[in-house]
This record gives structure tokens, C-alpha cells and sequence, in this order.
């Protein structure tokens, strides 16, 4: 039967493009809708770079089979079920992965010189017969659905696209190049500076102290600044309003998901709340063909049209974010690419105000980064802080240091990037834990910028102690990675960055990082308002001594400020008496940061999982 169909379609003339009926014609004839919601569909379209029939079906007025059988019969081609009849293998490798991926295309069939394309948009197939000129086949189209061919292509190619996916960043910008030897080195420094700690302990000392004062200014000079430019931004002048597109673009996010019992339903409710065109929307929920946890739990749920699943093959054992996103990445569909987490709650007009802002910037501003807060801030002491934490970060000193053009460490989440420029800087670092940050810093080093835009997403607070040290162990041993890769040329680093931005890429880092790791140090020294004697005692004289309480001073003063506006706003004024009891949470992190070390020389790629879904939404943030 299939071969009949073949041979008659091959004899086939193709109908005219002017000859033809519109394909909302063919619907109504067919009785899959009616001509108001035909009317109704044109009025959408002429606001949304949508098909019509895309939006017919994200509007739930018709099925995705319907408007497929109407497209057959509008242009007279074959309309096939890759599923039933998939794609002879041996004809895959006319072209590249990366060309069907392009095109959304597959070779299906060949019958003596005529070779048959799946497509499931014939109104772009010419640009396909163009680059399939030089084969000695006759190209032409058949009919299947777009996620049939995505399907088609990921069986097809599939250690092929997982390699990809593995090493998409040039080599001299990812840590995927460490030997072992290499990866011991920061335990064997640390060994070695132990040993001549005990050899000569005031010299140690004295190190210690200093490199724990340098990263302590470091921190505190990049927070001074994000908070003074924060602070100054009323005496910009009114914002420019944001333009709206005369014609919205197509958005794609990514939802990466590993071991996700509890989540997923939960997350389809969350992303339905969405007010963006859901024709233009198009969800990925990226999951590991090897997690059966979160498959099956997904498959409980009905998807609506607009998110669909993409299964990252297994391959040598690594499953990380980055090389999950890195596979899927190929898959989206939009011209603007955006992130987030299982636990996610995005404002609901979230996709709006992003693509309004990409309308009103520049070329070089290729990625947004939205603010990340809480949901469950109430549920006990570390949800409150871990709260404050964020807010501080993301409401107050991001938005100084982006205004100050520095370097921005993206959130991991509720980002949005220009998705030409994203595949131009190769996705992300599959083997860095931290690939977020990893990403702010390439993207600034291609000449490219970050700016926030003025929208929230809403998370689960780590709220219990050892899963907040995993967590956090993860992010320092991941910012110690990408600074080390960043900083093996350095001299190539700051010609890319220019000296501001170099300058702010080590406070951030080195502060971060040294803040943890040397606050032992620190410490020791508030032994003497306790009135106990200390190890500095005889190695600085008096007025070092002050002069470094009172440095500390300033730092938590400067913390505290940061903390009380950060938590100002209304909805979060039940956090202020909180404010003080910060410092009281920072310790957990030492041991996370020493962790990080150790796992930085035993297991560097080891993605140490964050369980979600074990709170509720105490606070509503929608």
C-alpha cells in the first residue's frame, strides 16, 4: 500500500501556490472549525510569527492530526506516519545531523531517482531541493508531523548528537580537558601550604590573613559598587517604555528534569499560568532517557500542545544539566531560548516583558537575566536567610553590576538569550557545574551583554542543612572551575574583558570563593571581644589590629544595608528582623566550600542533586 502511494504521488503535479485555497479554507470545508474561529485565528496571526495552523491548535479548536490531513490535501502531498514507517538509515547520511536539524527535516524513502523529504512545512522545502542540488536524486516532499521528524532525526543521529552535545565549547574555553593530574593540583597546593604552615606558622599566618583581607575587599569593593550603582539608578531619567513587536516571535525554554518525582505536575500547572501566545510558546521538558523516575511521572501527565519532551541519550555516564540542555538545544524552535528549573514558578507575564526588552536593546545585549526569589520563605530559620540571600543578590547588587557593564554570573534559571548568539558561543560547558556562570563570563568575553529585566520566577528555598551544603558545595566547586579555566590565559582574559570587566570578574570569583574558604581565618579574630587571647596577638601591632576589626565592621555594616532593602518591598518586610542573624548562616558554607575543594581534585564533574518538591508554596508569588 505504501508503495502504491509512493509511485502515484511520485507522478503527481504539485498544485500552484496561487491556485491553491488558504488552509483555513480546507478546515472549514472539513468541519474542524468554524469560519469565527477561522476569523478569530487570522486576527492572532497577524500579531504572531505563527502558522495559522499552530495556533488553531494551541487554541484548542482543532487537533494537530486535522490540520495535517487539511495540509495534505492543500498541496497535495502525502501526508506519512514516520512512526509506522520510519526512515530508511541508509539514506541519512546525504547531510550532517545539524542540516535536518536546521531544516526539520529527514530523508524518508527513495524510488529509483527520486529521493522522498519528510517535512512538515512544504512552504519552506525550497531552500531544502536548493542544498540537495548536487545529489543525484530528484528531491521531493512529504508530509509528517514536526515532532515525528525531531523523533526521526534523534533516533538517527543519536551518539552523534550526545558526542555534540559533550563538547560543544572550544576546548581552551571548558574544563573537559583536565587530566587527573591536573585536577589534584589544588589539593596538592593545599597539602603543600599546610606543610609549610607547620614548618613556619607565623609566615603562614600572616598569608592566610592577607589572602582572607584581599578577598574580603575584593567581595566587599564589587558589593560597594553594585550597591552605589543600584542605589543611583533613580538619577537615570525616566526608563525608555519598552516597545512591543509588531510581530511576537517565537520563544522556546528549556526545563531540564532528573529524578523529579514529586515536581512535574506541579510544573505544568505553573507553566499554564503563562500569558504569552501559547501558539508562540514552545516548552521543552528536557529529561535523561536513562531516568525512568521522571519519565513515568511525566507520562501521568497530560501535555498540552505547546510542551513536548526531548530524551538526552546516555553516553559515557555524564548527566549533567549543561549536556542535556546542549542536546536539546538543537530541538528549539524559537528565536529567543530561556532556561528554567523543575521547581520554577515564572511571573505569569514573564515572556512578554522579556521580549519587550530584547525589542528596545541592542545587538549586543544577547541574554536577560530575571530576578530569582522564593516561595516558601516561611518554612523555617534557613528559608528566611536563604530568602534575604537571594534577594540581596538578585533585586539589589546584579542589578548595580549590570548597570556597571561587569561581568553577570547567570542564575541557572530564568534567563533568555538571543538563540543565534547562544549557538554562536557553543551552548554550555557540559562538564562545568556551574555553566551558568561559566556562560556570563564567555558571552562577555565574545564582546556580548547581560542586562535584568524586570521580572521574577519563583524557587524552592534549600531549607534543610546538608542538602543546602550539597547545593552550595556544587556552585563554589563549580566557580572554582570556571575560574580556573578562565584564568588560564590570563593576559588573553583581560585584552577580552578590558580592565573593568577583568577586574570585576576577580572580585566576583576570588571574593566568592575566598570568603568561604578563608573565613576560618577571619574568625579568630573575634576572640578578643570575648577576651581570650588570640594567634595574631603577637604578629600585628595594635593598630592593624583595629584597623582590621573595623574593616569587618564596615563589611557587615555593608551586608546589613544590603539586606534591609533587599527585603523592603512589602510582600517581604516580614524578613527584616531577619536581616541581622545572616551572619549566623554563612558558616554551613565553609564546609560546603572545603567540599567543593576536595571534590574539585576527586570528582570535579559530579553533579550533586538537589531534591525539589519537598516544601509547599507557603506564599503565593502569582
Amino acid at each position: 500500500m505504501v508503495e502504491l502511494n509512493l509511485q502515484n504521488f511520485a507522478r503527481a503535479a504539485p498544485i500552484s501556490v496561487r491556485a491553491r485555497k488558504p488552509l483555513g479554507t480546507y478546515l472549514v470545508e472539513r468541519g474542524c472549525i468554524t469560519p469565527a474561529q477561522l476569523e478569530k485565528a487570522l486576527h492572532l496571526q497577524s500579531r504572531q510569527q505563527a502558522p495559522l495552523g499552530e495556533i488553531l491548535v494551541s487554541e484548542g479548536w482543532v487537533s494537530r492530526q486535522d490540520v495535517m490531513e487539511a495540509l495534505s490535501e492543500q498541496t497535495s502531498l502525502q501526508l506519512i506516519d514516520l512512526e509506522n514507517t520510519p526512515p530508511e538509515q541508509t539514506l541519512r547520511d546525504i547531510k550532517p545531523a545539524e542540516f535536518w536539524l536546521k531544516h526539520n527535516v529527514l530523508p524518508w524513502q527513495r524510488i529509483g531517482p527520486i529521493l522522498l523529504i519528510a517535512t512538515a512545512n512544504p512552504n519552506r522545502f525550497a531552500a531544502v531541493r536548493a542544498a540537495l542540488s548536487h545529489t543525484e536524486h530528484t528531491v521531493a516532499p512529504v508530509l509528517a508531523s514536526a515532532s515525528q521528524i525531531d523523533q526521526a532525526i534523534a533516533n538517527a543521529f543519536a551518539n552523534t548528537l550526545a558526542k555534540s552535545a559533550e563538547a560543544r565549547v572550544d576546548e581552551d574555553q571548558s574544563c573537559r580537558s583536565w587530566t587527573p593530574l591536573a585536577r589534584a593540583s589544588p589539593i596538592a597546593a593545599l597539602a603543600g601550604a599546610l606543610f609549610f604552615f607547620a614548618v613556619f606558622p607565623a609566615i603562614g599566618l600572616s598569608l592566610l590573613l592577607a589572602a582572607a583581607v584581599v578577598s574580603l575587599l575584593l567581595f566587599m569593593a564589587l558589593r560597594v559598587a553594585g550597591l552605589i550603582s543600584y542605589l543611583m539608578r533613580g538619577q537615570q531619567g525616566c526608563p525608555i517604555p519598552e516597545p512591543v513587536p509588531l510581530r511576537l516571535p517565537r520563544v522556546s525554554v528549556m526545563v531540564p528534569l532528573y529524578k523529579e518525582r514529586e515536581i512535574a505536575g506541579a510544573l505544568i500547572k505553573r507553566l499554564q499560568r503563562l500569558t504569552y501566545p501559547k501558539a508562540l510558546l514552545d516548552v521543552i521538558l528536557v529529561l535523561e532517557e536513562s531516568d525512568e523516575v521522571t519519565r513515568t511521572t511525566v507520562d501521568r501527565v497530560k501535555l498540552p500542545s505547546w510542551i513536548r519532551t526531548v530524551e538526552v541519550p546516555e553516553l559515557n555516564g555524564l548527566t549533567t544539566k549543561p549536556r542535556a540542555m546542549n542536546y536539546a538545544l538543537d530541538f528549539c524552535r524559537g528565536d529567543i531560548l530561556g532556561v528554567w528549573d523543575a521547581e520554577d514558578a515564572p511571573q505569569p507575564d514573564q515572556i512578554e516583558r522579556v521580549v519587550r526588552h530584547f525589542a528596545r536593546v541592542g545587538e549586543d545585549v544577547v541574554c536577560l537575566q530575571g530576578v530569582l526569589d522564593y516561595y516558601n520563605p516561611r518554612t523555617n530559620w534557613r528559608s528566611r536567610c536563604f530568602t534575604i540571600e537571594y534577594n540581596s543578590w538578585f533585586r539589589i547588587l546584579l542589578q548595580g553590576i549590570a548597570r556597571l557593564g561587569l561581568v553577570v554570573p547567570l542564575g541557572g534559571t530564568t534567563f533568555f538569550f538571543r538563540r543565534d548568539k547562544l549557538l554562536e558561543l557553543g551552548g554550555w560547558d557540559a562538564h562545568n557545574v556551574t555553566e551558568d556562570a561559566d556562560l556570563g563570563v564567555r558571552l562577555s568575553r565574545a564582546g556580548y551583554r547581560t542586562e535584568m529585566v524586570d521580572t521574577a520566577t519563583y524557587e524552592e528555598a534549600n531549607f534543610r542543612a546538608w542538602p543546602w551544603v550539597k547545593q552550595r558545595s556544587r556552585w563554589l566547586k563549580g566557580f572554582m572551575v570556571t575560574y580556573l579555566v578562565h584564568m588560564r590565559a590570563p593576559l588573553r582574559l583581560l585584552n577580552e574583558l578590558g580592565l573593568k570587566r577583568f577586574l570585576g570578574f576577580q572580585a566576583f570569583f576570588l571574593g566568592t570563593i575566598g570568603q568561604f574558604l578563608l573565613a576560618p581565618i577571619l574568625w579568630l579574630f573575634w576572640l578578643v571581644t570575648l577576651g581570650l587571647p588570640g594567634p595574631f596577638d603577637t604578629l600585628l601591632p595594635g593598630w592593624t589590629f583595629y584597623a582590621l576589626i573595623g574593616l569587618f565592621l564596615v563589611a557587615e555594616i555593608t551586608n546589613l544595608i544590603v539586606g534591609v532593602l533587599a527585603v523592603a518591598a512589602p510582600e517581604r518586610r516580614f524578613l527584616l528582623p531577619w536581616v541581622p542573624t545572616m551572619p549566623l548562616y554563612f558558616p554551613l558554607g565553609v564546609l560546603a566550600a572545603y567540599k567543593a575543594l576536595w571534590e574539585l581534585a576527586s570528582k570535579p564533574f559530579f553533579w550533586d542533586k538537589t531534591q525539589h518538591g519537598q516544601a509547599s508554596e507557603e506564599v503565593q508569588p502569582l
